[in-house]
């Protein structure tokens, strides 16, 4: 038998960034939103230990090897269960390669809901949580879905009420970004200033109650964008063909390149995608709403 487990995307509305901790992480307020791009992850049996292969847009960026966050969910799942890892996980990939929308994350939540529903080890929600935790900290809301506050770094989820859904347009830019690099380049502009502590904008968590999009494009925020944008200054023309467009707001999504804006609706955002096809900043466009569920056997 084999297990699918579709997984999606996220942006992040709000990506508050606090100081570098002693342990090099960072205190976070990121208020995640889970949209309808998909990366699936297929479990079957192996006999021959465990196996990684992947298909489909950037796949040979994806690492196919015990590095990859797939092939570490299933060790992770393996070895507190008292089992080996013997299983083939093929990625079928949709959600940008080093793009800032967790794909890699994704891909992570969905091999460890493949490997326990396959291996049918009952693990709880809290444990695979937990595992989730260790792998990485957007590893858990890729699991959860939906919307959600994360605070340390980003691992501690609160769901979070959103009334509607709301419209994206994503641009994919020519290259990706290293989100330890991004972090690297975030604490080099920090130098020498005060880093306020991160907390969620109460304004963006009640535009997201309500379904606002004209409030939650007044109340988006990425305290990583400067460092993005300094790493890879061509967004800037990304964004702002986007802004030309009619987008209520536009964004570096996470810590990049992808790029994120919010329409009014379906058929603004197919509009503001037009544009942004036509105007050379950047090698693909897609449309995509939220919230959506997250990892979920198919």
């Amino acid at each position: 038998m084999s297990v699918t487990v579709r997984v999606p995307a996220k942006v992040n509305v709000q990506l508050a960034v606090g100081a570098a901790r002693p342990d090099g992480f960072h205190d976070l307020a990121n208020v995640f939103l889970a949209v309808g791009l998909y990366d699936e992850v297929t479990a079957t049996p192996s006999p021959d230990g465990l196996r990684i292969t992947c298909e489909g847009p950037d796949a040979a960026q994806v690492p196919l090897d015990r590095t990859n966050l797939a092939a570490r969910a299933a060790i992770a799942l393996a070895e507190r269960y008292g089992r080996t890892p013997d299983v083939h996980l093929h990625i079928a990939k949709d959600i940008p390669v080093a793009g800032g929308m967790a794909g890699g994350s994704a891909d992570g939540a969905a091999a460890l809901l493949a490997c326990d529903t396959l291996w049918g080890t009952g693990a709880s929600r809290e444990e695979l949580l937990d595992i989730c935790a260790e792998l990485g900290s957007d590893v858990p809301f890729s699991l959860v879905g939906g919307a959600a506050l994360g605070t340390g770094r980003g691992e501690k989820l609160t769901p979070l009420e959103v009334d509607g859904i709301f419209h994206w347009v994503f641009a994919m830019a020519t290259r990706g970004l290293s989100t330890p690099a991004v972090f690297r380049e975030f604490d080099r502009l920090a130098e020498g200033r005060e880093i306020p502590e991160p907390v969620a904008s109460q304004e963006l968590l009640g535009a997201l109650a309500k379904g606002d999009a004209q409030e939650l494009a007044a109340t988006v925020s990425n305290d990583l964008q400067p460092a993005a944008l300094s790493l890879f200054p061509e967004l800037a023309d990304t964004l702002a063909a986007g802004r030309a467009a009619g987008a209520l707001a536009s964004l570096v999504s996470g810590s990049g390149p992808t790029t994120a804006f919010l329409a009014r609706g379906a058929e603004a955002a197919e509009a503001v995608a037009a544009v942004l096809r036509a105007s050379g900043t950047c090698r693909d466009v897609r449309t995509a709403w939220g919230p959506v569920p997250g990892a979920t056997v198919v």
